[in-house]
């Protein structure tokens, strides 16, 4: 039952990814104006000439002056083979521009889930297995503080304490003599130096969010009748925890992988601009304000498949973690 269902939910991904893509791709076609129209806008405004034969080579070579139906299909065709288009504004395939950005920011956004995961879990068990107590309201004020106080806000404060009290620039994830340079172990130092910087700031929030949710639903599993009937029986305090309520509760945690896998891609934009991180955040959105279709296109179709590939795997983990979750439907006696 369990292949069947795999099988049933891949082929359910081919139309919505189908139906994603068109969307993303229409989004794309609404402005007036393509990159080209806007490049030539700037230079204009910069007072220099675009170059117009190149422009005309590039609009032919992909594309520009057939029907907007012709140029989706060409660019699922090639998306589907691995060819993600050509970035206009870096005049290089997507695949480059994104390669080294990518690795940083899955390595950034996979620190900061980790952080996230240490903290909250333990935090969360204690403010639920001691309700109401001092420290109880001492770490939900914190988590609620972390909730409250946007990212890019922090970011700026951060940045703004480090120049005045120490005269640090904590902007980027390494020294800018590393920058465009090929991977060295100087330069794997500089990451890992400026690394925790953006990993706490981001970390933040979703750490305090974590907490509550562990909190609630940790709280909910323990006023229900198996726990205190377990605890009844003399079972071990710790036991009773962890044999069903602390897996119980973690429903949530499993469901919101879906959530994960995009956002350990994407990483957290703002933040990103404000830190000036060499990530795929800044990337993304210089790439929707240019206009250049097959980066900020692509992109966007890549994150989705991960959406839809993250909702399978959660999927697939909460039927193993919980047994009152099924796969198919029916009635139950």
């Amino acid at each position: 039952m369990l292949l069947r269902y795999i099988l049933r939910r891949i082929l359910i991904m081919i139309p919505t990814l189908l139906v994603t893509s068109a969307l993303i791709f229409t989004v794309m076609e609404l402005p007036p104006s393509d990159y080209f129209e806007t490049y030539v806008a700037e230079m204009a405004a910069q007072g220099e000439k675009a170059d117009t034969s190149r422009i005309e080579f590039l609009k032919r070579e992909y594309g520009f002056d057939r029907p907007p139906i012709e140029r989706y299909f060409y660019w699922i065709a090639n998306f589907v083979q691995g060819d993600f288009g050509y970035s206009f504004e870096y005049e290089m395939p997507v695949r480059d521009v994104v390669g080294d950005r990518l690795a940083l920011t899955i390595l950034v956004s996979f620190c900061t889930i980790l952080m996230t995961w240490i903290v909250a879990f333990p935090i969360g068990i204690y403010s639920a297995t001691h309700q109401y107590s001092w420290a109880d309201y001492g770490l939900t004020f914190i988590g609620l503080l972390g909730i409250a106080v946007p990212h890019f806000l922090l970011a700026l404060i951060f940045m703004y304490f480090a120049n005045v009290w120490f005269g640090l620039s904590i902007g980027g994830l390494m020294d800018p003599v590393y920058l465009n340079q090929p991977m060295s172990w100087e330069k794997a130092q500089s990451i890992l130096a400026h690394l925790w910087i953006p990993v706490l700031i981001i970390g933040a929030g979703g750490t305090g969010s974590m907490v509550r949710a562990i909190r609630a639903n940790l709280l909910d599993e323990l006023q229900k009748q198996y726990y205190v009937t377990a605890k009844a029986k003399g079972l071990p305090p710790f036991r009773a925890l962890t044999k069903y309520p602390l897996r119980m509760s973690l429903n949530f945690f499993i469901s919101h992988i879906g959530d994960v896998l995009p956002a350990i891609v994407s990483g957290s934009e703002l933040t990103a601009v404000v830190l000036s991180l060499q990530t795929t955040g800044p990337l993304l959105l210089r790439a929707l304000q240019s206009q250049d279709m097959y980066l900020a296109g692509s992109f966007l179709l890549f994150l989705s498949c991960l959406t839809v590939v993250g909702v399978l795997i959660s999927d697939i983990a909460l039927a193993f973690l919980d047994p009152r979750i099924r796969l198919q439907g029916g009635s139950t006696k």
